[in-house]
């Protein structure tokens, strides 16, 4: 059985707004074997494009390679943009070695409701995938129900935008409320292309120009939040 632990900490600054929420990036990065165009760093797989759709959006012409430089360019988007990192899955066991969600087992999660408490500035979370089964969304839903919270569902629209109520307290008697908006994105995983072709406004993008394609289309969709 193979142990995949995360292998970054959570990259959140204290004016930090909008929280990118994941679960695990692939086993390489986990035991250090990275390929040539990986970057170490949160979503540093070359396969899995959340960087290759920001680089599109902004024009930052970012460096794909194991350089350090490579990770600062990262960093600096981020704080810049007040964006921060912190994947839901702390740990898994997996009894084939590959990046599939399906196939994590004894799941440790992460405190994401701590880290909202511990960054108050955050209002935004930016899941990378949807409620299906060992999601991002799918296990913070797990995991706000042990805080007695729930989504409440806002736009069912692609991506599905959901909201909730943290409790703060105000002081020793008096406690308020403090509304968290969540955006499930459609992943950027090549696994995800056939679910996009099935989504009405992409065969309508796609039937107006017939080179419109899947990465497209979620840098379309991520632009809104990125």
């Amino acid at each position: 059985m193979f142990k995949h632990t995360h292998p970054y900490k959570p990259f959140i600054q204290n004016d930090t707004t909008k929280l990118i929420v994941g679960t695990l990036p692939p086993p390489r990065f986990t035991t250090g074997e990275l390929l040539e165009k990986d970057v170490d760093f949160c979503y540093g797989s070359y396969y899995n494009s959340l960087w290759l759709f920001i680089d599109e959006i902004h024009g930052l012409n970012l460096r794909y390679d194991n350089s350090q430089e490579a990770i600062e360019q990262r960093k600096q988007f981020l704080i810049k943009n007040k964006i921060g990192v912190c994947d839901i899955v702390e740990s898994a066991e997996r009894e084939k070695i590959d990046a599939s969600d399906l196939g994590m087992q004894n799941i440790k999660l992460r405190d994401i409701i701590g880290y909202l408490k511990q960054y108050p500035s955050i209002d935004t979370l930016l899941f990378t995938g949807g409620n299906s089964k060992n999601g991002p969304e799918y296990f913070f839903r797990k995991h706000i129900k042990g805080y007695n919270m729930k989504l409440e569902l806002i736009s069912n629209e692609i991506p599905r935008i959901h909201k909730f109520e943290l409790p703060v307290r105000l002081n020793a008697v008096e406690t308020s409320s403090r509304i968290i908006k969540t955006v499930s994105l459609t992943s950027g995983s090549g696994a995800a292309n056939i679910s996009i072709s099935r989504i009405p406004l992409y065969k309508q993008l796609k039937s107006k120009n017939p080179k419109f394609n899947t990465f497209d289309f979620r840098v379309l969709q991520y632009r809104e939040f990125f």
